[in-house]
């Protein structure tokens, strides 16, 4: 059976006193199966409470939770670029051992927020890619036409629209080739086609060995379809698993405080 931790500030830490407790948000596997990321007592005073988590490897995981609810906070601590407590490991080791320049090769972050101060060129932005690897320029123009960025090659990124400027930096995160995917709200502003057609690629790249990606959402609709999801409220964790355990009407209605039914409609398909 998985378990979850509903973590609240007057329970103190998830797992046993002064560890991680990593069986409280990861699934049963194989004692050679090396997560693709590993969280053991993440904390920022008054935005994240000690969270302990493993992401497993050749998952599509989404990241919930309301507003403020520490998704974006968790995100940058996983990915390096915001300092916290506690322990991170990649592919089974210590971030803080990893040399900058190779954190650059296996893990991408995506910020939620996709603006630009200054006119580079789509194509020179997401060739920043490959700056870990010598700048070598290889599988840029793939990510361009992966993104349907290709005509806009030339185009300064600040006189693009709000989703155009989002899968620019998509396209710059997927140009890396990093196994490890961090995304924060990548689909808040592309239209129906390109949010079905980013979705498929992020299949695509953590279906590759080693590989992982997790990308925060809102759309409950469609975190249905990824295959593991991760439930955060005021900071803390709720609850982590398969789709079908987390989207509950009774866990959905204590979270985001809105009754969840299943009716008839229609699905979007590319």
């Amino acid at each position: 059976m998985i378990k979850t931790c509903f973590q609240r500030p007057e329970d103190g830490k998830a797992g046993p006193e002064g560890g991680c407790a990593p069986a409280t948000a990861t699934p049963r596997r194989d004692a050679t199966d090396t997560p693709a990321l590993e969280l053991c007592d993440l904390g920022i005073p008054g935005r994240l409470g000690g969270i302990s988590l493993n992401l497993p490897a050749g998952k599509l995981c989404g990241l919930l939770g309301p507003n403020g609810s520490g998704k974006s906070t968790l995100l940058q601590c996983a990915a390096g670029v915001l300092p916290c407590r506690g322990r991170i490991r990649w592919a089974g080791r210590d971030l803080d051992a990893i040399p900058a320049l190779e954190r650059g090769r296996h893990t991408a972050w995506v910020p939620q927020d996709a603006s630009f101060e200054f006119g580079f060129t789509v194509q020179s932005v997401i060739s920043q890619g490959r700056y870990a690897h010598g700048d070598d320029g290889k599988g840029v123009r793939e990510a361009m036409e992966r993104l349907d960025l290709a005509p806009l090659a030339a185009r300064p990124v600040n006189r693009l629209s709000g989703g155009e400027r989002q899968r620019v930096l998509l396209a710059r995160a997927v140009t890396t080739g990093a196994p490890l995917q961090l995304w924060d709200e990548p689909l808040a502003q592309l239209d129906p086609r390109h949010v079905l057609e980013t979705l498929a690629l992020a299949r695509e790249l953590a279906s590759r060995p080693g590989a992982s990606l997790l990308l925060s959402l809102h759309d409950l609709s469609l975190a249905r379809e990824l295959d593991w999801l991760i439930l955060l409220e005021n900071g803390l964790l709720r609850a982590a698993g398969p789709p079908a355990r987390i989207l509950t009407p009774a866990l959905l209605h204590s979270v985001f405080r809105v009754h969840a039914t299943v009716a008839p409609g229609f699905a979007l398909t590319l």
